[in-house]
């Protein structure tokens, strides 16, 4: 596949994720107070499925591991926001089982191309450490998230989704560089000053 359509694939991840970003950043700041819109979620979710395919046509399986981990919790706050209800059947169905989908797609001749994910050249083992490393960090916000959320039986983003979110966000810009990524990289930029703007609002909040 041609490189343009593969790193069109990423921006267009990209720019999703920030537009959430933006949308909640913006929702929050008419509020004076962190908030979360479910568009925030509706847009993880879409962002989420294309960033795995965008990490599986690049055999980088750190992007991968970090977007298979979040998938699901996007869904959960769609379901405690009564939006997940709201769509019809079918649609729900493939979203949910949209990872059974990607693990198909995922074998190549029914062999897991794990030469292409685990022996990579282009990406040394110590540097697929750090991007792993950095999307656990990452993912780790929505696992808080999602008990925090779960106890309070709404959805809700608490001070620690953001602490993890711009400390994992920190070390994937760090593997962005070492890694030549910029789908990465743009999309991190962006995201590391709202997080910061979301810590400012949660400290004068308090």
């Amino acid at each position: 596949m041609d490189s343009w359509i593969i790193y069109s694939i990423g921006f267009l991840a990209q720019i999703l994720f920030s537009s959430r970003l933006i949308i909640q950043w913006l929702t929050s700041e008419k509020k004076k107070q962190v908030s979360t819109p479910t568009l925030f979620w509706s847009l993880s979710l879409i962002a989420s499925f294309l960033l795995f395919i965008y990490g599986y046509l690049r055999n980088d399986f750190a992007i991968m591991f970090g977007q298979a981990l979040t998938y699901f919790i996007y869904i959960r706050n769609l379901q405690l926001q009564n939006q997940w209800q709201r769509l019809p059947k079918l649609i729900q169905l493939f979203l949910f089982f949209v990872p059974i989908l990607i693990v198909i797609f995922y074998y190549n001749n029914n062999v897991i191309d794990v030469e292409l994910l685990f022996k990579n050249e282009a990406i040394p083992f110590w540097l697929l450490t750090l991007g792993i490393v950095s999307q656990i960090v990452f993912t780790l916000r929505f696992v808080y998230q999602w008990i925090y959320s779960e106890r309070r039986k709404e959805s809700a983003l608490p001070l620690g989704f953001w602490v993890l979110s711009l400390v994992g966000s920190i070390l994937i810009l760090t593997y962005a560089i070492f890694r030549e990524d910029p789908v990465l990289f743009v999309g991190h930029i962006l995201g590391t000053v709202i997080y910061i703007r979301n810590l400012v609002l949660l400290n004068k909040s308090k």
